[in-house]
């Protein structure tokens, strides 16, 4: 009967964060506004093995490409490839960058990845914490 009881009261508060979450900021808010929307993506690449993602991580930080990569190890994928099921270990990367530079970053990594058909897939940032979102702009503008 014990697993009946919900074990951590304080979470109650969760629906209304995220009623709160769900309204955005007034667009009158100074800080809202100092953020163009999408202007910063998030790219997922998956590779083969660890080394081979660290290798291409370094490589699209030193070429300022990205701001910043963060490894997944250990990730099943299961997917079909050339009309046969295939399930394969890899590393997931997740990588943040300016929208912009997508296409760039794109075509250095399918330049120095081993896989035929690299997964590349970019998602825009709509919000979040803005001194982190200025601080990729600022790590993939070239000086």
């Amino acid at each position: 009967m014990r697993a009946l009881f919900f074990p951590y009261p304080r979470l109650l508060l969760l629906p209304r964060a995220f009623s709160m979450a769900s309204h955005p900021p007034d667009a009158s808010d100074s800080a809202s506004s100092d953020y163009i929307a999408g202007s910063v993506s998030v790219v997922f690449v998956t590779c083969p093995s660890e080394k081979v993602a660290k290798t291409i991580a370094r490589s699209v930080v030193e070429k300022r490409l990205v701001a910043c990569v963060n490894l997944v190890p250990h990730i099943t994928s299961i997917y079909d490839w050339k009309g046969k099921i295939q399930e394969d270990c890899e590393v997931m990367m997740m990588m943040k960058t300016q929208t912009s530079l997508t296409p760039n970053l794109t075509e250095f990594i399918r330049s120095v990845h081993p896989y035929e058909v690299v997964e590349v897939i970019s998602l825009p940032v709509q919000q979040g914490n803005l001194p982190y979102l200025h601080w990729v702009k600022d790590c993939t503008t070239r000086k």
